[in-house]
């Protein structure tokens, strides 16, 4: 994809998420464009909104190609993970909030979540994460909690400048203070 076309993703990524109702020729000026370019570019709304949410996936199967979940220390692997994750969280935000109609899934979506399953499993074989909570249960967990402090930010609940450390903390600490370790399961 060239790189005019990827920011232009971007832009509308962003104004989409914003303006939810906006019109094709409200979504062009909000993304510096015409409303000519936008129609010659992606025709409807919706084929714009497939577009987007393809382009999303996209970027979701990058960051777990980028972040070498086979080979890099599981640590350091999970906090450029929760790194990326927030980095492109009007990506997240867009898969997890838009009200569309359910596109095909892609085929890179089902590798999103084996790889992710491939990485807590094998961060589980190394001794780094829990063995009582299976690698899918993770993959889950780590999903759901990115998405939901993308949510919590977009709300006005949680500060994006804490966002990475606080997902680091709770994920590999969870929520319990040290003091208060030794309470009954």
């Amino acid at each position: 994809m060239a790189p005019d076309d990827e920011r232009l993703l971007k832009l509308l990524t962003t104004a989409i998420v914003n303006h939810p109702r906006a019109t094709m020729k409200d979504l062009a000026v909000l993304a510096g464009v015409s409303k000519a370019t936008l129609n010659r570019h992606y025709g409807t709304r919706a084929n714009l909104e497939y577009q987007l949410e393809a382009h999303a996936k996209g970027v979701l199967a990058q960051i777990t190609r980028t972040a070498e979940l086979h080979s890099a220390e599981p640590l350091h692997a999970l906090q450029y993970l929760i790194k990326e994750h927030l980095t492109h969280r009007d990506m997240l935000a867009l898969l997890l909030f838009e009200n569309r109609p359910k596109t095909p899934p892609l085929e890179n979506e089902e590798s999103y979540a084996k790889d992710l399953d491939a990485f807590f499993l094998r961060g589980q074989h190394l001794g780094v994460f829990r063995i009582d909570i299976s690698a899918a249960a993770f993959t889950e967990l780590f999903i759901n909690l990115v998405y939901g402090m993308v949510d919590a930010e977009r709300r006005g609940r949680a500060a994006s400048s804490r966002s990475a450390s606080t997902l680091v903390q709770i994920f590999l600490h969870g929520s319990v203070a040290s003091a208060a370790s030794n309470l009954p399961e």
